[in-house]
């Protein structure tokens, strides 16, 4: 039977096969249209200098809603709280923006040790001992861990989902700070960037 008009009218109130009506045909030679791809912006790249540590040293006093949201993204809600973080150009972003109240620099291995050493207690443990490590993190020793961390091998968010507190509890200094807690540390101060000279404050505060 021919396959005339008032067949496909037929085809086209009903919705049979109305796909293959409607569908274009595909240019002789098989080749599909090229697709176009969408370039992803590139994630923030580690800088060098790797693993870095702020700690607050100013308390709620004067501080500006924007600058105080800043301290709460940062996990520095309150005075003597640190925390590490990858240096990273967001991350930077937001320590300038926060600088007249916290002061942060490189975090060595042998600052990280002590911190993990003698200021973390993990969910469900008391201490960092070498069998929760090597369960929860694959890790055999605190020194490996802060090695780790200190050439940003292992994300910082394995170590919260692991249990580990992203947030540190320290001390005032012992001997009480040595320069003016309002000026940042290149104009004389205790603020802003001071670089590897951090593991000098941060020891006095474990």
């Amino acid at each position: 039977m021919p396959y005339n008009r008032h067949i496909a009218s037929s085809l086209l109130v009903t919705g049979l096969g109305r796909g293959r009506l409607t569908q274009k045909k595909r240019p002789r030679g098989g080749k599909k249209a090229p697709v176009r791809r969408v370039r992803k912006e590139a994630p923030s790249e580690i800088l060098k200098g790797n693993c870095i540590i702020a700690v607050r040293l100013r308390g709620e006093a004067g501080v500006s809603s924007d600058v105080e949201a800043t301290l709460n993204m940062l996990r520095l809600p309150r005075k003597h709280n640190a925390v590490l973080i990858y240096k990273k150009p967001d991350a930077l972003g937001m320590l300038r923006k926060a600088k007249d109240y916290i002061t942060w620099g490189e975090a060595n291995k042998e600052l990280l040790s002590m911190l993990f050493r003698k200021r973390c207690r993990p969910q469900g443990a008391n201490e960092l001992a070498a069998k929760w490590l090597k369960e929860k993190l694959q890790v055999t020793s605190i020194e490996r861990l802060a090695e780790a961390i200190e050439r940003a091998e292992i994300p910082l968010s394995r170590l919260y989902e692991a249990g580990v507190p992203p947030v540190f509890r320290l001390h005032p200094p012992k001997g009480g700070f040595n320069r003016a807690l309002k000026r940042p540390f290149a104009d004389g101060g205790e603020l802003g960037d001071r670089g590897a000279e951090i593991t000098f404050l941060v020891s006095r505060m474990i």
